[in-house]
C-alpha cells in the first residue's frame, strides 16, 4: 500500500511539473514573439524647394508641420513606402535614382516609443547619421540632403 501511495503522489507532482513547464513555455513564446515583432513604419520622401507654391495632395496632412519647420514654398512627394522593421535589421531605400541611399534600423522598442537609426549615404559618403524616437501616431520630419534647387525631407511614422 505504501508503494502505491508514493506512486500516486509522484504522478500528482509530475502533473504539476508538466503544467508549470507548459505555462512557462507559453510565456516564453508570448514574450519572444513581442520582442522579435516587427514595427510597421511609413517613410515618405519629400522634395522641398522654393520653386513654385504647390503641395502634393498626399502631403496636405503634413503641410502645417512642414512649413513650421522648413522655409520652403513647394513640397512634392517622391516616394511613399511601408516598411516592416525588425530589431537591428537595417532596411535600405533608394531616395533618388540610386545616388542617395537611406538606411533605417530599429534599434530600440519600448512600450510607447521606438528608436530608429537613420543613415543617409550619397554616392558612397555618409551625409546624415542620426537617431530619432517615435511614438505611435506621430510623424518625425528629418531634413536631409540637397536635391536640385531644394532639399530632401524624410517623414517617418509608425504603428506598434
Amino acid at each position: 500500500m505504501a508503494i502505491r501511495g508514493a506512486g500516486g503522489g509522484s504522478i500528482a507532482v509530475m502533473k504539476r511539473v508538466v503544467a508549470l513547464i507548459a505555462f512557462f513555455s507559453l510565456l516564453f513564446i508570448l514574450f519572444t514573439s513581442v520582442a522579435f515583432g516587427q514595427v510597421q513604419t511609413r517613410l515618405r520622401v519629400i522634395r522641398a524647394s522654393n520653386v513654385g507654391q504647390s503641395v502634393d495632395p498626399p502631403l496636405k496632412e503634413l503641410h502645417n508641420e512642414l512649413k513650421t519647420l522648413f522655409n520652403f514654398t513647394s513640397y512634392r512627394l517622391l516616394r511613399d513606402e511601408n516598411l516592416s522593421l525588425s530589431l537591428n535589421q537595417p532596411v535600405s531605400i533608394s531616395a533618388h535614382e540610386g545616388r542617395i541611399i537611406m538606411e533605417i534600423t530599429l534599434v530600440g522598442e519600448h512600450k510607447n516609443v521606438i528608436e530608429l537609426r537613420i543613415r543617409v549615404n550619397r554616392e558612397g559618403k555618409d551625409i546624415l547619421n542620426t537617431q530619432v524616437r517615435l511614438s505611435p501616431g506621430r510623424t518625425v520630419l528629418v531634413g536631409g540632403p540637397k536635391h536640385g534647387e531644394g532639399v530632401i525631407i524624410y517623414a517617418l511614422s509608425a504603428r506598434f
